[in-house]
């Protein structure tokens, strides 16, 4: 019985939803239209059976036996039309003599029903019974099946006592009605009934089939769509569909499952490729140091027998201890970079004073660099000049440096790695931009409506930046968002491309083509930087200078923005023109405001 059932379910596997659809609806349909037809017989049949039985139970045994006895006499009873069948017999059940019998059938055609036999005394008066026919057919007639068959109905038929004066049984009156009509109208609501309900299958089938092959059209679309992303082909995509419908549901998730899978498969195409990049540009920042040191032991070995040995192997020691300083230096980068990579390295439980390590980096670069011109400030939002003949509001917002003292401020955070980010900067500036160009280095806070995880999130580009401004002029007009603490390094050098620029941050990323580092350094100090600012939830970016050069802007949270005071206090909020609070209070209150970071105004 199992492999019977294992054999049909296999079977009922093979068959396309369609036609699974289909073939249920018209067994559904098919009982359906089954049942109601036999339910309409059954309630039909019953109800005529009733109004005949109705119509026999009302009878009046005596009044009828009287009237019939009286017509009987004057012969009347033969001459009017009649469907009534009326067998008189004595007490006892015997001596039958019919009395009545129907004229509605054709001459030469007699239909009586059978009775219980003469002297019988299984007889029940007054309730109606069902007994079979007995058909009489005159030869030579020419009558009909359709008339013998209706002769050859069943008859309901009923027992009546008929008593004298003093109440004593007489006779027994059997009185019967042909169910000739009953059964005719029966099965003429039947054959209507199946030909009603072999048109709804048919009509029922076949739009099911339409509306079936109609609804799973897109499911067609998933298969063709499924089987072109098999190929090989991520950009493609379900076609849509409304949403209130489980095919419109399921395209909806699956768009949004292959955007995702599409966009990690790009993403692990680019980590495979970064990481090959990084292991090739490894592979060839390790091999120069380790082949100087290989090359001067070579040479020291070669020379160590000749005149003047002493003095070259000082020499050739010095190489090897430099390549191999520089060799510690990579690897301990490396190091650092594969710690921040795993989320280790990082301690962001200390308390991290971004004044001093701004002030710190600039007396470092006045210390390596005396003849250059170094501007310290305060770093605030500024409004762009607008475009002649433009609008106020026409040229946006941007950071600057305010020559004069720089706000007091402290975040939660790494010291010593962002002493490391800061400090990889200014060495930048130092190896890369001729020694009497200026720079400006300030530090300020600005509140933007942009949360710290959506700004760790954003790539090193311009339109980031773009997108950081524009998150502040909202967060400084109305006084909500995240207060960020902003550094900000600004240089006067020959800067780099745009479309380098976001590249900086690349691990060994350089603009030379020659691969050489004579102005020293890894080629891992930016990356370490964008590492380090991430896992402060923050954000850096590097910027072309106006008049040539290039900024760094370093972006790291500090806290939730303090509410903005009510007007009631007679500090109203400032405008884009930074009017209100400076009118209210002065040059003093405009400094306090600098100091907490919410100043907003042009220059």
């Amino acid at each position: 019985m199992r492999r019977f059932a294992r054999f049909f379910l296999d079977r009922l596997d093979r068959v396309s939803l369609v036609s699974k659809l289909v073939a249920s609806t018209l067994i559904v349909l098919i009982i359906g239209t089954a049942g109601i037809s036999y339910s309409i017989r059954q309630l039909v049949g019953n109800y005529l059976v009733d109004k005949i039985d109705s119509q026999l139970t009302n009878q009046n045994a005596q009044f009828i036996y009287t009237g019939a006895e009286l017509m009987k006499s004057s012969d009347v009873l033969s001459n009017m039309p009649n469907n009534y069948f009326m067998q008189v017999r004595d007490a006892h059940n015997a001596d039958p003599e019919t009395w009545l019998l129907p004229t509605t059938l054709p001459d030469g055609l007699v239909s009586v029903p059978r009775l219980p036999a003469s002297g019988s005394t299984n007889v029940t008066f007054g309730e109606p019974f069902t007994t079979s026919a007995i058909v009489t057919v005159a030869p030579h007639q020419g009558i009909g099946r359709g008339d013998i068959k209706a002769a050859s109905s069943p008859w309901r038929v009923i027992a009546l006592k008929v008593q004298d004066d003093k109440g004593r049984m007489q006779n027994i009156c059997y009185i019967g009605l042909s169910m000739g009509d009953t059964y005719d109208t029966i099965n003429t609501l039947t054959r209507y009934c199946v030909t009603v309900g072999i048109a709804i299958v048919l009509i029922g089938g076949s739009l099911s089939a339409l509306i079936f092959q109609r609804t799973l059209v897109p499911l067609k679309r998933i298969e063709k769509t499924a089987a072109k992303i098999a190929a090989g082909d991520l950009s493609q995509r379900i076609p849509s569909a409304p949403e209130n419908t489980e095919v419109g549901s399921l395209a909806a998730s699956l768009n949004t499952m292959l955007a995702r899978i599409e966009s990690s498969f790009r993403e692990q195409e680019e980590t495979t490729e970064k990481m090959k990049r990084f292991v090739s540009d490894a592979s060839h920042e390790l091999r120069t140091p380790l082949a100087a040191i290989h090359g001067y032991a070579e040479l020291y070995t070669m020379q160590r027998g000749m005149p003047g040995a002493l003095e070259r192997a000082d020499e050739s020691i010095a190489h090897i201890e430099r390549s191999s300083q520089r060799m510690t230096v990579l690897v301990e980068d490396l190091l650092s970079l594969a710690r921040l990579d795993e989320g280790r390295g990082i301690d962001m439980t200390q308390r991290v004073p971004v004044t001093t390590l701004v002030e710190d980096a600039a007396d470092d670069l006045h210390a390596l660099d005396p003849e250059r011109e170094i501007t310290r400030g305060a770093v605030a939002l500024v409004r762009r000049p607008a475009p002649a003949g433009g609008a106020d509001s026409a040229g946006g917002c941007d950071l600057a440096v305010t020559p004069g003292p720089m706000p007091d401020l402290a975040l939660t955070g790494d010291v010593s790695r962002l002493r490391q980010v800061v400090t990889n900067i200014v060495g930048n500036i130092h190896r890369y931009t001729p020694a009497d160009s200026p720079a400006q280095m300030g530090v300020g806070v600005v509140t933007a409506s942009i949360a710290p995880a959506a700004l760790a999130a954003l790539p090193a580009t311009d339109e980031s930046m773009r997108r950081f401004l524009d998150a502040a002029e909202v967060g400084g007009s109305m006084g909500v968002g995240t207060d960020y603490a902003v550094l900000r390094f600004v240089d006067h050098g020959p800067g780099v491309p745009a479309e380098s620029r976001p590249r900086l941050f690349e691990r060994f990323y350089t603009a030379d083509p020659s691969r050489a580092r004579e102005k020293g350094g890894t080629g891992l100090g930016l990356a370490i930087a964008q590492s380090v600012a991430k896992a402060h939830k923050g954000f850096i970016c590097a910027t072309a200078t106006d008049g040539g050069g290039l900024t760094f802007t370093i972006v790291l949270p500090i806290g939730p923005a303090a509410p903005a005071p009510s007007p009631t206090d007679g500090t109203a909020g400032e405008g884009q023109g930074g009017k209100g609070r400076a009118k209210a209070k002065g040059r003093e209150g405009a400094k306090d405001k600098e100091r907490k970071g919410s100043w907003f105004g042009g220059k």
